[in-house]
């Protein structure tokens, strides 16, 4: 976590989109006894603000602030701060979570036995980009989000390398395009008729599916090889999924997984 703190004081990250009072989100729920995690790009902006744009404030909150830690600047955080924010990722689930966008994610898991919820959970999700932006990250300009990824490029793969979590599942095309840059990998792409979009009279938008192995994620290596696989639907975004699609979508995951949650 001092880590991602140095680098969310530092000038190059602070001149970005970054919510520059919230603070950065490695992962949510326990990264220690999960075995499978989603990814995605970075962290919502409702992690931190409601609909309106004000920030999350006593029980509403999810995350620590500036605020929250009654700190001025991330240069004042101590130990005991640190400690209060890998706790606030670590029991996420057993809070206030953002379901309205974590629970399409636990569709997804449940055929492979395992869960973001409840004192045994069995799944974490993490982000390529541990900082919320104030923006959807589809909406930056392009040059910050390069520039973002390359300040976070070794993130997933120092969080991972001492983790027993042995599947990733990424959430979108975007979500594989930039793994795929960050390790120098291909997936294997699969073209899925049963997950198409329809789209009334144009044509329907075709479903994919990524499979792969990865040992070096951001120049990390780890220590035992990790399976990947990844869906080219962003399932909290993309226009038109059903909920027949996510239950396919995680059929195949839970096919394909062959996790070990006992």
């Amino acid at each position: 976590m001092s880590t991602f703190i140095d680098r969310l004081d530092s000038g190059r990250v602070g001149g970005t989109s970054v919510i520059p009072w919230s603070c950065p989100v490695p992962f949510f729920g326990d990264l220690k006894t999960a075995r499978i995690a989603t990814v995605g790009i970075n962290p919502s902006n409702r992690e931190f603000v409601d609909s309106r744009g004000f920030e999350l404030d006593d029980s509403d909150r999810r995350l620590p602030t500036l605020k929250s830690l009654d700190c001025e600047r991330w240069a004042e955080v101590n130990g005991s701060h640190l400690r209060d924010m890998v706790n606030a990722c670590r029991r996420y689930f057993r809070t206030n979570p953002y379901d309205r966008w974590f629970r399409i994610l636990e569709e997804v898991l449940k055929p492979s036995g395992a869960t973001f919820y409840g004192a045994h959970s069995t799944a974490c999700h993490l982000d390529l980009v541990p900082y919320a932006t104030s923006n959807k990250w589809g909406s930056l300009p392009p040059g910050e989000q390069r520039l973002l990824l390359s300040e976070t490029y070794d993130a997933l793969g120092l969080l991972l390398r001492n983790s027993d979590i042995g599947v990733l599942v990424l959430n979108g095309r975007s979500v594989v395009k930039h793994f795929e840059l960050m390790t120098g990998c291909s997936l294997e792409v699969e073209w899925r008729d049963d997950w198409s979009l329809p789209r009334g009279k144009a044509a329907a938008v075709p479903g994919y599916a990524y499979t792969g192995s990865v040992e070096v994620i951001g120049g990390v290596r780890l220590l035992e090889p990790i399976r990947v696989l990844g869906y080219n639907h962003n399932l909290q975004s993309s226009f038109g999924v059903t909920s027949d699609v996510i239950s396919r979508i995680g059929a195949w995951v839970g096919k394909s997984a062959q996790l070990d949650t006992a």
